[in-house]
């Protein structure tokens, strides 16, 4: 008794890396997005506290995130800027755009942990504070919002990983009209009856001679 074998259809295979390729774009659009949006939110929080001596007491200080380093907004910005221009761009040209999308997502994870134990930005108010230049904080304590931005940066990491991965299956700009990548076949001009006006006046309005000259 024989054995019937079953030939996957070729439109099967196919719809695999395409809808991988979908899956991927949606996901790094997302996490691209989201990720500058929550390393711009978290450098604009409150980072780290303390206080100064000043005259005998203790005066309060503060500082957010663009006070301690101004690395992950300007890279948040750059990412943001990078996953746009993925999609601009073909072949070698993507793949660079990529990798900086990655390396910015990297940055700010990097920035944005060395950030978390700072005390530089305090540091320098409470001498402008006590107008002692030797001056330092005290009582330092900091806040969760370096790892949010931490977490921003991861996003937009994974979105440059995935665009590194999945950048070629991607669409562009330039080609949205060219989905499968052939050229487009012209229509065929359509036959104008000379007996009948609405077909020359139609043929005029779409620029063609209806004539046939």
């Amino acid at each position: 008794m024989g054995y019937v074998t079953a030939v996957p259809h070729p439109r099967s295979e196919a719809a695999g890396p395409a809808r991988a390729g979908r899956l991927s774009l949606a996901v790094a659009l997302l996490c691209g997005a989201f990720g500058a949006a929550v390393a711009l939110l978290a450098t604009r929080q409150q980072w780290s506290e303390g206080t100064a001596t000043v005259a005998g007491g203790a005066f309060p200080l503060t500082a957010k995130g663009s006070d301690v380093t101004g690395v992950p907004a300007a890279l948040a910005i750059v990412g943001l800027a990078a996953l746009v221009a993925v999609f601009a761009v073909r072949r070698a040209g993507r793949f660079l755009v990529a990798a900086l999308l990655a390396l910015s997502g990297a940055g700010i994870v990097a920035a944005a942990l060395l950030g978390a134990s700072d005390s530089s930005a305090l540091d320098e108010q409470a001498a402008q504070a006590s107008g002692d230049t030797s001056a330092t904080v005290a009582a330092l304590s900091h806040t969760a919002w370096p790892y949010v931005a931490v977490v921003g940066g991861a996003l937009i990491l994974l979105a440059g990983l995935l665009a590194l991965r999945y950048g070629r299956s991607w669409p562009a700009m330039s080609g949205r009209y060219e989905r499968d990548g052939a050229p487009r076949v012209r229509r065929k001009a359509a036959v104008v009856d000379p007996d009948r006006p609405e077909d020359i006046w139609k043929a005029l309005d779409r620029g063609e001679d209806p004539t046939g000259a």
